[in-house]
Parts: C-alpha cells; structure tokens; sequence
C-alpha cells in the first residue's frame, strides 16, 4: 500500500466488538491487500494510540440471488482486531 492510512477503511461496530472494546480491542474493517504492519502503522497515526497486537481475518464474500434468475457474489473483505496498550482507547461515538 502506498499510504498506510488507505489500510484501513473503517471502524467495524458490531455487538462483539461493542464487548471487546473493554478488553482494549477494536475491530476494522480494512483493505484485502493490507498486511498486519501497515494496519498498525495506520491506527496508530490516525488515533495517536499505542497498538500492541493485530489479528486479521478474511472473509470470503456471500453469494447472493434475486428473486429472478440473476444471482451475484457480495465482495469479499477483511477484519483487523486491534488491541491497544493498557490505558489508550478509541472513542466510538
């Protein structure tokens, strides 16, 4: 990736995540190409925060049908958990 904050495309809230950010941990949704590094580099940057570990996940993309004939494929993404220094955190609202 050319600039590291093009890694990550967001913050990913979900019910889970909602759980784990006691526990310092965030979950981003995050280009496919992105490598555990650059993700780092990126929230770090953007959030001024100490990173200590990150995890990633790919997840295939689902397919999907119309109620005619045509079907189709939802795009495939990927999912960074990223658990932050004891003391730092993201403000979620």
């Amino acid at each position: 990736m050319k600039n590291s904050l093009s890694a990550v495309r967001g913050l990913h809230i979900t019910e889970k995540g909602s759980l784990l950010a006691g526990q310092n941990k965030y979950f981003f949704k995050v280009a496919p190409s992105a490598n555990k590094l650059e993700i780092k580099g990126a929230i770090e940057d953007f959030f001024k925060v100490k990173v200590t570990k990150v995890n990633t996940m790919n997840y295939d993309g689902k397919a999907c049908r119309e109620r005619t004939i045509h079907s189709g494929k939802k795009p495939a993404w990927k999912r960074a958990v990223v658990t932050l220094r004891e003391g730092d955190k993201i403000d979620l609202e």
